[in-house]
């Protein structure tokens, strides 16, 4: 067991996870600005982001880049840091670092290392969203980013169509229309839901209304998404045709092992899952 005292003396550094505004820069918190000028280095996912946010609060310290390309390269060179007693601030562009933004890795190494590792409190879009959606704040589930991939994102949604707690989830504006789509096949076009966009903005808007009724605010898609759906019934059913497991090609796999033709087994999934029978195909196949 590890026991951390994240203020106690250390001979090692300090990792401090900074959030950041997700929008409004009045939502920096005064201990967040201290902390940036405090530290001997930023570790950040675009420095020339976080660049204008310390120009904002007049903060000079010394950045280096910090993202999902140079992870492992950058892990290494921040823990020997670390170690010679340096203090490092790891910010991603927006909101908390690790959700569904970098950062996990790094914590990891760290808290594996012995490093002290100290989160700081503040902005995060999905519950800043779901405070205010007008669904039950609890239980709730974050997921972030479904996969891209129609059928892996379709097999994903289908294991949770009877999840007792409020989903939240991400999405960027270019794929807003085919999520909801796939959300209203999967759910149900009755399924309760909220769609947040350009949080703490000026354009901060919140659209309510079923599955079905959302699809209109996929016309015009501007801005980063929270999408929140309602839960489900609670059933807790078993592996069978009607509920499904796994990915898709896990499910298909799983029904030629008992003995249908490969081709059957597709056709079934597509059905089950409710989307073409060749988007199935190629994905079992490898095909792109």
């Amino acid at each position: 067991m590890q026991v951390q005292k994240s203020f106690a003396e250390h001979q090692e550094g300090t990792l401090y996870l900074v959030p950041t505004p997700i929008g409004n820069l009045d939502d920096m918190t005064v201990r967040a600005i201290d902390t940036l000028r405090s530290v001997d280095l930023i570790a950040a996912e675009d420095t020339r982001h976080t660049g204008q946010l310390l120009s904002h609060f007049g903060i000079d310290t010394r950045q280096i880049s910090f993202h999902e390309h140079n992870t492992q390269q950058r892990i290494p060179e921040l823990l020997d840091k670390l170690r010679a007693g340096a203090n490092i601030a790891q910010v991603s562009d927006a909101g908390m670092p690790s959700i569904s933004d970098p950062g996990t890795e790094l914590v990891a190494a760290a808290t594996a290392a012995g490093i002290a590792v100290v989160p700081l409190p503040g902005p995060n879009a999905g519950l800043t969203a779901l405070i205010a959606s007008g669904l039950a704040p609890q239980p709730f589930t974050f997921y972030g980013f479904l996969p891209r991939k129609a059928t892996e994102q379709a097999a994903t949604l289908a294991s949770w169509v009877h999840h007792p707690a409020t989903m939240i989830f991400y999405e960027a504006p270019h794929r807003l229309a085919k999520t909801l789509a796939t959300m209203a096949d999967v759910f149900g076009g009755d399924r309760r839901a909220v769609v947040a966009r350009e949080l703490t903005k000026k354009f901060e808007e919140f659209s309510r209304g079923t599955l079905a009724e959302l699809q209109a605010v996929a016309a015009n898609p501007r801005g980063e998404y929270v999408i929140m759906v309602a839960p489900g019934d609670g059933v807790q059913s078993g592996a069978t045709d009607d509920a499904p497991t796994g990915t898709v090609i896990e499910q298909v796999q799983a029904i030629i092992d008992g003995g249908a033709a490969p081709n059957a087994a597709i056709k079934q999934v597509a059905k089950r899952l409710g989307i073409p029978r060749q988007d199935v195909y190629n994905e079992f196949h490898g095909i792109e």
